[in-house]
């Protein structure tokens, strides 16, 4: 049965943000695991981590190729970096995270492979994105504890359509992403849709300027930093598409063209904290 959207509201996105106890430490706040950067980008992992981070995750680490581990840390010391060769470098990480970013970045090498297994390998939840998402329809497995966000070039490849079909029918093409790999799966794209086992939401914010790489590992990483925090991932799913969307609004206040994934971040801050 198809579901009818329902619109995703300020309401919803504040009900779902409760203040913090003046007690916490960042332990009480996840820690986020982002794998991926593959020779050549390591920005991906960056932003995804950085979004994690201004999203309000108590820790979070990256696994990326060794050359990028010290780069990054050093445009973001608030980021635990880590080189990685393989599965075997990555193990010890995974037995410390909370939910897992995998795909940004990330390639389709026989490292971005042996990396993906591994991860799929866990129970933990997980964010799936770019080029995971581009390897799962490769060998397709179904999950409960995951968030999947293709855009609709990825869609086609995880249904084996065209991106005309996808787009001609979003709300069918969500809805059969959800049916066929289970969890939550978020269609990118005007009007980004977010279905779940028993909802499809839709988010009205967002513009053209967003139109750029990199604002995907940047809805990945906010997605994870929620769902670190203690939401459930479909509400995580739901609140961070709608923050991303509402970020990159107030970034665009300045013009479309040019807009960049980094320009949101200082946004994010300010819209998960309404009463400051």
């Amino acid at each position: 049965m198809m579901l009818s959207p329902t619109l995703l509201t300020d309401s919803m996105l504040y009900a779902l943000l409760p203040r913090r106890s003046r007690s916490s430490h960042k332990g009480d706040y996840g820690h986020v695991l982002v794998v991926g950067g593959d020779h050549g980008m390591a920005g991906a992992v960056r932003l995804a981590g950085e979004a994690a981070v201004r999203t309000g995750s108590g820790l979070v680490s990256i696994a990326t190729r060794p050359d990028h581990a010290a780069v990054i840390a050093a445009t973001c010391p608030e980021l635990m970096c880590h080189g990685v060769e393989g599965a075997r470098d990555l193990r010890p990480l995974l037995q410390r995270a909370s939910i897992v970013v995998i795909g940004p970045g990330l390639g389709q090498s026989a490292w971005a492979r042996d990396l993906l297994a591994a991860v799929l390998q866990t129970s933990l939840p997980l964010v799936v994105d770019a080029d995971a998402l581009n390897l799962l329809a490769q060998e397709p497995v179904s999950r409960d504890q995951w968030v999947l966000t293709p855009h609709p070039g990825e869609a086609a490849r995880l249904l084996t359509v065209t991106p005309e079909q996808i787009q001609g029918d979003r709300i069918h093409a969500v809805t059969a992403l959800q049916q066929r790999y289970g969890g939550v799966s978020v269609l990118k794209g005007m009007g980004s849709l977010v279905c779940t086992l028993s909802s499809v939401s839709v988010c009205d914010a967002g513009n053209p300027g967003m139109a750029s790489g990199g604002m995907g590992d940047v809805l990945a990483g906010i997605i994870a930093g929620l769902s670190a925090q203690g939401l459930s991932l479909d509400n995580a799913a739901c609140v961070g598409v709608y923050i991303h969307a509402k970020a990159g609004d107030k970034a665009a206040q300045a013009g479309e063209r040019g807009l960049l994934a980094s320009d949101l971040m200082p946004y994010l801050r300010t819209l998960l904290n309404p009463d400051c």
